[in-house]
Order: C-alpha cells, then sequence, then structure tokens
C-alpha cells in the first residue's frame, strides 16, 4: 500500500459524506459545490456543507418568512428574500440551538467561521447573476479577541519528554501498557516537539517516507501538497529506537503506517490527541496541551533561535505569513531586549 492511499481514502471518506449531508440541503447547492471543487479539498467542502445545513435549518424552523419551505421547496429564486437581519439573527442563533437531539454552541471564532460559509455562498450566486443582492456582504465578521499562545517552557519540554519515557505519574491502567508503547510514544512526542509537524500530517507518516541519510521524510500538507521536512539526530534517535521496536513484530510488515496502535492498524488522530493529553496532564496540569500546542513550542523555539518568521513560516507550512505573524510575534520581544543589551553606549570598564 503506499502512502497516497492514506490520504486519498481520507479525500474519498470527506467526498462521501458531502454527499450525504447535500441530501439535506436544497437542489441548487449542488451548483455551489461543483463550482468550489477545483479550490477546496473535500474536508474544505464538507464543512461547507454542514455549516449551510445548519444555516437553512435555522431559516426552515426560526424564521416565520420561511416555515413553509424545506429542502425540496426552497429554490434558489428564494435567496433573494433572505435579509441582512436574518443572517445576523442565524449569527445569534450559532450561540445556543438543539439540532437532531442534540445541543450546540459555538465561539465567537466558530460562528465566524460559519459566517464566511455563508458569505462564500452567496457571494458565488451573485457573481453568477443567479441572485439580484447579496445580503451577507452587508452582515460584520464577529470581532475576534486573540487569545494568549499557549505553549511548553523549556523545561516542561524536558520533564514531559522524560514522563513519556518513564512513565512517572501514570495511571495504573496506563501504566500496565506503557511499556509497550514507550518507545512509540516517545517518538511521537520528539517528532511533535522536534518538526512542528501536524497531526494529520503525523498520522499519514508511512515508514518508507523517512530517509535517514538526509534525517528527512516527506508530508503530505493540508490541500495535499508534498514537502520534506528535516530532523535533528535526537529526532532521528527517537524515530530509529521506535523502528527496531516495529520491526520486533512480524505482523506490522505489511502495515505501511509508521505509527500503530496496539491493534496494529494506522493511529487515529483522535487517538494521537488523547495520547498526548495523557502524558501532558503529567507534567502541566493547568495547561490544555494539544498537539496543536506541541507544534506551537516548537514554532516558538524555532523563532527564538532563527529571528526569522519566514523560516517558521515555511517550516510550519503556512500559507499567510500573517498566520505565523499572529502566533509568534510576541516573543519578538525576546529579540528586542537582546538586541537591546547587545548595543553599549559607554564601556564599564572604562
Amino acid at each position: 500500500m503506499k502512502k497516497t492511499d492514506y490520504f486519498e481514502q481520507r479525500n474519498i471518506d470527506n467526498t462521501l459524506k458531502l454527499r450525504e449531508i447535500r441530501r439535506d440541503l436544497p437542489k441548487f447547492c449542488d451548483e455551489f459545490f461543483i463550482g468550489i471543487e477545483n479550490r477546496t479539498t473535500p474536508l474544505t467542502r464538507l464543512e461547507y456543507a454542514y455549516d449551510l445545513r445548519i444555516f437553512f435549518y435555522y431559516l426552515f424552523t426560526e424564521t416565520r418568512e420561511f416555515q413553509s419551505f424545506d429542502a425540496s421547496n426552497f429554490g434558489i429564486k428564494q435567496l433573494d428574500e433572505v435579509t441582512t437581519s436574518q443572517i445576523e439573527s442565524f449569527l445569534e442563533f450559532l450561540n445556543y440551538y438543539e439540532f437532531e437531539g442534540t445541543t450546540y454552541s459555538n465561539t465567537v471564532k466558530t460562528k465566524a467561521r460559519k459566517l464566511s460559509t455563508i458569505k462564500s455562498f452567496f457571494k458565488y450566486f451573485y457573481n453568477k447573476d443567479a441572485i439580484d443582492s447579496d445580503p451577507a456582504s452587508k452582515v460584520l465578521t464577529p470581532k475576534l479577541h486573540e487569545k494568549p499562545i499557549i505553549r511548553l517552557e523549556v523545561d516542561e519540554v524536558t520533564r514531559l519528554l522524560d514522563s513519556v519515557d518513564s512513565g512517572e505519574g501514570l495511571g495504573s491502567r496506563q501504566a500496565a501498557f506503557h511499556e509497550k508503547t514507550r518507545l512509540r510514544d516517545l517518538a511521537i512526542m520528539t517528532l511533535f516537539l522536534g518538526t512542528g509537524i501536524r497531526i494529520s500530517e503525523l498520522v499519514g507518516l508511512d515508514v518508507e517516507d523517512l530517509d535517514f541519510n538526509v534525517n528527512g521524510f516527506k508530508i503530505t500538507r493540508k490541500g495535499g501538497s508534498q514537502t520534506i521536512l528535516y530532523f535533528s539526530d535526537e529526532v532521528a534517535d527517537a524515530l530509529l529506537a521506535w523502528l527496531d521496536e516495529r520491526a520486533k513484530h512480524e505482523e506490522l510488515d505489511d502495515v505501511p503506517a509508521l505509527f500503530v496502535s496496539l491493534q496494529k492498524k494506522r493511529m487515529s488522530v483522535r487517538s494521537v490527541e488523547l495520547l498526548v493529553k495523557k502524558y501532558a496532564q503529567i507534567v502541566t496540569p493547568l495547561k490544555k496541551i494539544t498537539p496543536h500546542k506541541l507544534r506551537s513550542t516548537y514554532g516558538t523555539e524555532l523563532y527564538r533561535e532563527t529571528g526569522d518568521i519566514y523560516v517558521v513560516a515555511e517550516v510550519l507550512g503556512h500559507k499567510d505569513i500573517n498566520t505565523t505573524k499572529r502566533h509568534y510575534a510576541a516573543i519578538s520581544d525576546d529579540i528586542k531586549r537582546d538586541a537591546a543589551r547587545k548595543v553599549i553606549l559607554r564601556d564599564p570598564k572604562n
């Protein structure tokens, strides 16, 4: 099995889910998804579909004007009857609602993302002259408040890796499995902290993607592009130790995945998230450490070492440099303070 099969299967799964969700949407929505196919991933289109499903659910159940409609009789011309006020009310609706027996609430960030979907939806049909106006364009995006970036300090990184290595602090049930997963878990945590790899990229890694001649591996980025990430000797040592352990299990010879579960299958995103949470709670119980926070930790150290935001953006795979700046701009104070100390006005020795 080739590595692309993992990502291809993920795309297939998302495409099939998208087709299922589209059945709950008005028929003309199909044109929107076809129109954006060449510039979006299946996952993005699926997220759009979920957002639009909630939007139409709101229109059909919460507005007097559209309560006589459902997905079967709501036509594209009805979009011209949707008002800016209704879209603004939809944002308020997202604060708290019930759908198919489950209660949901949304953060400001999530509401902004859903509004972005609605804006793209109306803009698409307005640009195609299918509707006469674009009421969504007049809706202001909710103001996002930047949260402090949570990351590990240098001493916390050391204690975290020590905890993974020793198993100290684990519960009795967790400790029972520790020796079986120790080298795998240590390789995963070292890879996160030593390369800034995304969790989806890590889960998709195959053994054949590693090249220890250059200390690098091939990954598939968001959007499907491929690139090579390089790693230090410390990361190489952790990976080689895991590969030696992995090679002892003949049943894994036909499993391409680098990281496998105790069930001898490719680890899932969820299982890796739980793995990180398990160890992080021992070292930093007050910090909610996730794989993305480990990625931020690496980005922080890389920026401190290089002082070059563009290097950080390239390594982390950020398409927009502003994304990188938002995450690491605060660290520039360290560089500024260091620069200030380098400028000597009067030599104290004289």
